[in-house]
């Protein structure tokens, strides 16, 4: 019977011990898909809006000067280059890298379907995320997690969408977000 009283004792205190341990031992905070989403989100409009590129091919070209955006100045000897002006429609839409406010259409081959050129929206856009994929532990302290960065069209004229979804153009991208443990709460350390 002694023996039972001892070892009873002595479970207690191992219990007990074990408690305290427990108890004693913070956990981090959870760190939700909902919560992640939004420091990203938060960290995107705190920077500074920017226009996008969005990658022109011969469809965007027609389908540009349909828009009426561009119109041909100029057509050389060979009959495929050209030069076209953007229209005052066209100027408020987009600017050209060069700075100019001509694009020189200038492909290999009357069949080169793969020349392109580039122009960025002169609409101010934040990136935004969207679907973000579960949560990753990279040690007690720091977090990640894959998302899919992206641009809202909605406000952007119709022609332009249709252009930004023509072949060549990449709309969304796969980032990184790292969350660092600081205090009692998650912080976004840094978008890769």
């Amino acid at each position: 019977m002694k023996n039972a009283v001892k070892f009873s004792a002595l479970m207690s205190l191992v219990v007990l011990g074990v408690g305290t341990m427990i108890t004693g031992c913070k956990s981090a905070p959870v760190l939700s898909n909902d919560q992640a989403k939004s420091m990203i989100n938060a960290h995107y409009e705190a920077a500074a809006p920017s226009g996008f590129d969005i990658n022109v091919n011969n469809d965007g070209m027609v389908q540009g000067a349909t828009a009426k955006y561009w119109q041909r100045t100029t057509i050389y000897p060979n009959k495929y280059w050209a030069d076209f002006k953007l229209t005052d429609q066209g100027k408020k839409s987009i600017k050209l890298s060069t700075g100019s406010d001509v694009i020189q259409w200038r492909p290999s081959s009357p069949t080169d379907k793969s020349f392109s050129i580039v122009v960025t929206t002169t609409v101010l856009k934040h990136r935004m995320a969207r679907d973000i994929k579960d949560i990753q532990d990279v040690g007690s302290k720091t977090k990640t997690v894959l998302f899919t960065e992206g641009v809202d069209l909605s406000d952007l004229p119709q022609p332009l969408v249709d252009i930004a979804h023509n072949p060549g153009n990449q709309l969304t991208t796969t980032r990184t977000a790292t969350f660092v443990l600081d205090g009692d709460s998650w912080k976004l350390q840094s978008v890769d």
